[in-house]
Order: structure tokens, then C-alpha cells, then sequence
């Protein structure tokens, strides 16, 4: 029984593992937002009322929108073009980088 337990435990550890893994890097995404800080700042904090604030905002979120707009399924004549050489990897970083910003 003990040995069902623990072998139990450590798939459940092996499959959260991975999840994790499939999950953004932060440190990845800041590095990769240099071309995003023009509109929506250095930290996600908009210097400018009418492109969104990222800062704080949930990462499932952002990588739905950066996946429309690079498909096409929503337009925008700026962050299409933006979106569109982005991999689903740098938008999972990106996402994790903005999710773990304050609005300021």
C-alpha cells in the first residue's frame, strides 16, 4: 500500500511538474517586452489612456488575445503585425511577465 501511495505521489508530482513547465517565464517574457514598452510601458502601466494597461492583468487572458490577434481572429493594425512573430512560448512568457507586474 505504502509503495501505491508513493509511486501515487510522484506521478502527481511529474504531472504538475510538467504543467508548470508549460507555463510562461517571466524573466524570459521581460526580456522579450522591450517592443511592447513603447505603448503599454516598461512595466505594463499605459503612459497613454487608450492602449490597455497589461500590468496585473491574468495571464490566460493575455495569451488568448495575443493568439487572436495573431490569427487574425481579432484586428488591430498594430498589435497584429506585433503578435504575428511572436511563438506560443513567447507569448506564455510574455503573459507571465505582465501577470506578475503591479499597475502602478
Amino acid at each position: 500500500m505504502g509503495q501505491l501511495l508513493l509511486a501515487a505521489f510522484a506521478a502527481a508530482s511529474l504531472v504538475l511538474s510538467v504543467g508548470a513547465n508549460a507555463a510562461g517565464d517571466a524573466a524570459a517574457g521581460k526580456s522579450k517586452s522591450a517592443v511592447c514598452m513603447a505603448c503599454h510601458g516598461p512595466t505594463g502601466t499605459s503612459p497613454n489612456p487608450l492602449w490597455p494597461n497589461l500590468a496585473g492583468q491574468k495571464a490566460p487572458y493575455m495569451v488568448k488575445q495575443l493568439k487572436a490577434f495573431k490569427s487574425g481572429a481579432r484586428k488591430d493594425p498594430i498589435m497584429g503585425p506585433m503578435a504575428s512573430p511572436l511563438s506560443d512560448q513567447d507569448m506564455e512568457n510574455l503573459a507571465a511577465y505582465y501577470s506578475s507586474q503591479k499597475q502602478k
